[in-house]
């Protein structure tokens, strides 16, 4: 049992809806969740779900992919090689503000009559749909709808379709189409899980043109020297409307339509606001871009970019839907909420990586400024395994931006003392951009993280392309970094070493032999050392061309692979369990037992010192470790590991549960394993940290889908064999999925006591199942038992 009491699933105020997240009446003290949760974003743009008026609002945020300001990091002692500039992703010029006046009187969401309020996030439809209807102080009522869409054909654009109906008598209406730029000035209130706060203007204006309908405004960052400029144009659909007026700024714009508005009778606009940026074309290019949007936007209509958006979900969901079926009689939550939660997660991953482009995909996708916007190994770990198994084109682009940036990483690694390459554990541009190297820079695991991340793309996918033209470069640098990392310590019988690191577990920091980076590491030598020798029985131009290009020495692939050979991987003979690290055990165990609720997370409320020196894990490293390396590992060895690790973890990380899921379920605690699957699942959707506020945590999204496919579906890819160990939990009756496979569109379904395999679309597909071998051609399905405990 855990020794810390479970988290209390906080009360949902969403309606179970399999498709939709629906809010029923007005929340204000939800307002600050909410925005995260009815996040609209394609990867490149994103808007949180802020209402029209721009009021009430925790953090009225827009969100640029990729764009950001540095700002001078601060040390109370410098050290050579500290990162020297922080990188925060910018709020950018807010365009979705609409405000309504009616008779004179201005609609206020938290101070105005409601006899009516409905809000939506359809995900079929990809819109966030409000409607309301407003008694005004005249007594008139006034029914209000919008449709917002940020598109996803058009990385460039978002649009909202207003319409206003006066429906008890005729009424001046005034609509103030607006767009500003005030950056947000929340602080980071000593939460370093937030963002820095900049105390001055970021963005320097360079241009701003208004007309008729149209406004266009253009900035350009203060330090980083990145250019951006979005606009905004309307189309009105009403009989009685007078002549449009403008006014512009260097900072804001408004577009005011008056209508004389006839009871019963609609009015309609349609806004459309496109962004464009980049860090090397004019303001007077990206002015024509956005120009050029607009106009297409307008040409083909609002009714063009719904069609567009559904036939994009459409694609998305058969590719990764999650059919979960609970058992109602075995769960404290309303029947259908899982799968209602899913789907939001699945939505959300997508809407963060579909027009992610040369970007990576941000800790919070585009819902929030939280983590600063910057990329961490979480992606590579979390997210690419469903990207790779649904829409292995967009995990190749997450990739190709490590790739993008490996003259960057090569810098971090001569900055601190090795050859090779060392990707950074936060970043934007691919400086290393962490204050705090001990919990940061220090793990090294990262480029383990991404090299996995590459072998599993390319078992996955076959791609051999990819892997000679990119992916072996990568792998011999960061192969370098690992050799000249550790040593052969004869204190270890010449085994190979790594010192002074820091694993997935940030409560403990700076450690040798941290066992989930010696695996990473060993996994990423022995891959290298395999892909150069198949290059060069492939194409041996090729292989010679990488030689010279990296100076690769002749006997350097030999050293790798003995290093790997050697690799020091902890073992404890009297517990027979693996260390965490040379001394995680030698430290007392936390006293969880009189550790009150809030004092978690534990971050925030004792000195790093405080937490370093006991056993206390903010994520379960050695079980992630077992999770990816689990053909190393002994059933009974798993079980002994689980069972001394799973009651000191606190989770503090929102990647620590999907990970306990999956081990508790792989080594017969289904009953936990479940538990741990409802928190998340519900991790957003339920609150469950408490933190949503701040943005959604799309990693975890992403463990949600591994904890229902490596999870309870036994899922596993080791050596690129595919295969499946399928076991539901009790409380779940029914798991079906799609998985991509070697061009093979496979789907998998368990029910009961039975498992159906479908080859969808392919050439015939071996895998296994409990270790017999099946062998499916295209249209073929086979049922199997699932084999009990």
């Amino acid at each position: 049992m855990l020794q810390r009491k479970p988290i209390n699933l906080p009360e949902t105020i969403y309606p179970v809806h399999p498709w939709k997240i629906i809010e029923r009446r007005y929340h204000p003290q939800y307002v600050q969740q909410t925005e995260s949760i009815f996040s609209l974003s394609n990867g490149y743009l994103g808007m949180r779900g802020s209402f029209e008026e721009a009021a009430p609002v925790f953090e009225n945020g827009t969100y640029i992919n990729g764009f950001f300001e540095t700002w001078p990091i601060s040390y109370g002692e410098e050290a050579h090689g500290f990162a020297k500039e922080g990188q925060t992703i910018v709020n950018v010029t807010d365009t979705k503000v609409i405000k309504l006046y009616v008779d004179g009187e201005r609609f206020e969401l938290s101070n105005s009559n409601l006899l009516e309020f409905e809000r939506t996030l359809d995900m079929r439809a990809g819109t966030l749909d409000r409607k309301l209807v407003w008694e005004t102080a005249k007594g008139k009522r006034v029914a209000v709808s919008s449709r917002r869409i940020v598109s996803l054909e058009r990385m460039h654009l978002a649009a909202i379709a207003y319409e206003v109906e006066v429906q008890n008598g005729d009424a001046l209406v005034e609509i103030s189409s607006e767009m500003n730029n005030d950056e947000g000035r929340r602080l980071r209130s000593g939460d370093p899980r937030l963002y820095h706060a900049f105390k001055r203007r970021v963005l320097v204006p360079q241009v701003h043109v208004g007309s008729e309908s149209r406004i266009v405004l253009g900035h350009r960052t203060e330090k980083s020297g990145l250019n951006l400029v979005c606009g905004i144009d309307h189309t009105v659909r009403s009989g009685g409307s007078e002549p449009a007026g403008s006014e512009c700024t260097e900072q804001e714009g408004k577009v005011l339509f008056r209508f004389r508005a006839r009871e019963g009778v609609p009015i309609s606009l349609t806004k459309y606001m496109a962004y464009h940026t980049s860090g090397s074309d004019s303001i007077d290019q990206l002015s024509g871009r956005v120009g050029r949007t607009l106009d297409r936007a307008r040409n083909d209509g609002f009714n063009a970019l719904l069609g567009e958006q559904r036939r994009r979900l459409d694609e998305f969901f058969d590719r990764a839907d999650i059919e979960l079926t609970d058992d109602p009689s075995e769960s404290e939550h309303p029947p259908g909420q899982l799968q209602q939660a899913l789907r939001l997660n699945l939505f959300h991953i997508f809407q963060a990586a579909f027009r992610a482009g040369e970007n990576s995909i941000p800790a919070k996708g585009l819902t929030g400024q939280a983590y600063d916007g910057n990329y961490f190994w979480d992606t590579e770990a979390y997210v690419l395994p469903v990207l790779i198994h649904t829409y292995p084109e967009i995990a190749r682009n997450v990739l190709d931006f490590r790739y993008r940036l490996l003259s960057k990483a090569r810098k971090r690694a001569r900055e601190v003392g090795e050859r090779g390459a060392l990707f950074p554990w936060r970043t934007i541009d691919g400086e290393e951009a962490s204050a705090y190297y001990a919990a940061g820079t220090a793990q090294y695991h990262i480029d383990g993280d991404i090299m996995f991340a590459l072998q599993q793309y390319v078992q996955v996918t076959g791609d051999d392309e990819y892997l000679w033209s990119k992916g072996a470069e990568m792998l011999a640098e960061t192969a370098r970094m690992w050799y000249g990392l550790g040593f052969f310590s004869e204190r270890r019988d010449g085994r190979f070493c790594i010192h002074g690191v820091t694993g997935p577990d940030e409560y403990t920091t700076v450690v040798d032999n941290n066992l989930y980076t010696n695996l990473v590491a060993q996994n990423n030598l022995r891959y290298a050392v395999e892909t150069l020798e198949k290059l060069k029985r492939a194409d041996e131009a090729r292989f010679g061309e990488l030689v010279r290009r990296i100076d690769l020495r002749p006997n350097e692939p030999e050293e790798w692979s003995r290093a790997a050979d050697e690799m020091f991987l902890p073992y404890d003979e009297r517990l027979g369990i693996n260390p965490q690290d040379d001394t995680f055990l030698n430290k007392k165990v936390w006293d969880f037992e009189h550790t009150p609720e809030d004092q978690y997370p534990l971050l925030l409320h004792f000195h790093p010192l405080v937490i370093y020196r006991q056993q206390v894990l903010k994520q379960p490293d050695v079980a992630l470790a077992m999770f990816l390396f689990g053909d190393r590992f002994s059933r009974e060895q798993k079980r002994r590991n689980f069972d001394y690790y799973d009651p000191l973890t606190t989770g503090d990380s929102s990647l620590s549960v999907c990970i306990q899921s999956i081990m508790a379920h792989e080594v017969g605690h289904d009953e936990r394993a479940l538990e741990y699957a409802r928190y998340a699942v519900l991790m957003d959707l339920g609150n469950v940290e408490g933190n949503v506020k701040d943005g959604c945590h799309i990693a975890s999204f992403g463990g949600s889908w591994m904890l229902c496919v490596n999870g309870f579906a036994g899922m596993r890819e080791y050596g690129g064999r595919l295969s499946f160990a399928p076991r539901l939990p009790h409380g779940i009756r029914r798991l079906s999925f799609p998985l991509l496979f070697r061009g093979r569109r496979l789907r998998v379904t368990i029910e009961g006591s039975d498992t159906t395999y479908l080859l969808r679309e392919g050439e015939p597909l071996v895998f296994s199942h409990f270790h017999r071998t099946v062998e499916l051609t295209e249209g073929e399905c086979v049922t199997l038992p699932v084999k009990s405990e």
